[in-house]
């Protein structure tokens, strides 16, 4: 899933080729994507971009409505439209030259733009897609502020919030820490795989509950959440440069511990380990982050019973 540092760079590459345009065409091909009926989504044809934005891990167009022509940002005026897009674990954007269509399979809509005020920009189309056989993204045209309200889950940004109302998110319940990272009525825009790098850079247990922290335990876990997703949103922003966007994974090369189960630790060469739930996976350093200890995986360790290892020697055969 596309997770904030992912989504700052689909925002830095859609505002120089969207904002200040207008919609020239509307192709809805997902019949699960469009969630909304009323405005119609072909009602979008003629609407001004006026900005876009991220609210936790959905994008959001900011429109004026068809033959109301408004600068970017401008609150004045009739209430503006907004179309909610939230791409969900597998759901992509890529940006095409005008007239493109959704490819066979994979396309889910296409929304194609007049060429903005940038003379150095000409109009495309953006394209949504999603892999797989599961379609979960969703887009939403709604009208007004409130309605927009709806789809906000409440969580602070991370990058924003300071220590004293990171520790007031933390400490609402008693949740294990990669539980309440990722949950996003308390911080939005951490998922699965930046979850794993802020615990790892913090030096903290992923199960570890919120209740447990000391105050400098705290301060760590605020520090590492900002420290790992300022510096992944900067390093992705300068490999698209001026580009669109080609490859947001929750795989990344350069990543410490998420996606890189039995590999080395580049701390301290530990072998990474995981616990398995559902589709998901949770990685972790053992020696970094659990005092040596390797955590129970449910389903493994059910079936390996007592020869489950407990410690890194037992997992490394000392």
């Amino acid at each position: 899933m596309p997770e904030l540092p992912d989504l700052e760079d689909y925002l830095a590459a859609l505002r120089p080729r969207m904002v200040d345009t207008t919609v020239t065409r509307i192709q809805v091909v997902g019949v699960s994507l469009l969630r909304t009926y009323d405005p119609p989504v072909d009602a979008l044809v003629g609407a001004h971009v006026r900005a876009i934005d991220r609210l936790g891990k959905r994008l959001v167009w900011r429109l004026a409505p068809a033959g109301v022509r408004a600068p970017s940002g401008d609150v004045g005026g009739p209430e503006p439209w907004y179309l909610v897009v939230h791409l969900m674990i597998a759901g992509r954007l890529r940006w095409a030259d005008p007239g493109a269509s959704p490819p066979r399979r994979i396309g889910l809509a296409a929304l194609e733009v007049s060429a903005p005020a940038d003379p150095d920009v000409r109009g495309g189309t953006l394209l949504l897609t999603e892999a797989g056989t599961t379609r979960r993204a969703t887009l939403h045209l709604v009208r007004g502020d409130a309605a927009l309200a709806e789809h906000d889950r409440g969580g602070v940004e991370p990058l924003e919030v300071d220590r004293a109302g990171f520790e007031a998110q933390l400490r609402l319940e008693r949740r294990t820490l990669k539980r309440v990272l990722t949950d996003p009525r308390r911080f939005a825009g951490i998922g699965n795989a930046y979850s794993d790098e802020i615990l790892h850079a913090a030096g903290l247990s992923p199960v570890r509950r919120t209740d447990q922290l000391g105050d400098d335990e705290v301060a760590r876990l605020h520090a590492a959440t900002q420290a790992v997703l300022a510096a992944w949103t900067a390093r992705l922003r300068e490999a698209t440069g001026a580009g669109f966007p080609a490859k947001v994974t929750a795989f990344r090369d350069g990543f410490a511990v998420h996606g890189r189960y039995g590999q080395p630790c580049p701390d301290c060469g530990t072998a990474v380990q995981r616990i398995r739930y559902a589709d998901n996976e949770t990685n972790y350093c053992p020696r970094c982050q659990t005092d040596g200890r390797v955590l129970a995986d449910r389903s493994l360790s059910r079936l390996l019973r007592d020869d489950w290892p407990a410690t890194i020697e037992a997992l490394e055969g000392g």
